[in-house]
């Protein structure tokens, strides 16, 4: 397993949007981002940032899909699916949404804790906790050799 890197603090929003940009630059299908941390830590926040990156789209509409679940988007680097599985009790509904087979594109999970045996094993894992109101610790985790 991989060593957690601590990461400098993300001190603004700017930050944060950044620091997605420049792992869309290197994100490839078949990757799997994880986005840990509670509520408000910036989770979704990270999301829109890296899909407006991987479009080349920085208006890009991004809607938080905690009501749907699962938006996907056609980007640059191919197909992104941004799945928020908040509402999810665990891993039983996983096979309904697609999310197997979106395993072959890029995917962000919001709330991963709900994957149970779909977790990927070589997923890079963000974990954000605020801080204060604009700062946020960062801890990534995975993707040995691409950071």
């Amino acid at each position: 397993m991989t060593q957690p890197t601590e990461a400098a603090p993300l001190v603004s929003l700017a930050a944060t949007e950044a620091l997605a940009a420049r792992l869309a630059a290197r994100a490839r299908p078949g990757d799997a981002i994880l986005l840990e941390g509670p509520l408000g830590a910036g989770k979704t926040a990270f999301a829109r940032a890296f899909l407006r990156a991987a479009a080349g789209d920085p208006t890009l509409e991004v809607p938080s899909p905690s009501f749907t679940l699962l938006q996907s988007y056609e980007t640059k680097l191919g197909p992104v699916h941004h799945f928020d599985l908040w509402r999810l009790d665990g891993p039983a509904a996983l096979p309904e949404l697609g999310f197997e087979e979106a395993l072959a594109d890029i995917v962000l999970v919001e709330w991963p804790d709900r994957l149970g045996r779909f977790r990927p094993a070589d997923a890079l894992i963000l974990r954000l906790v605020p801080i204060d109101e604009t700062t946020r610790a960062l801890t990534l985790t995975g993707w040995d050799g691409r950071l």
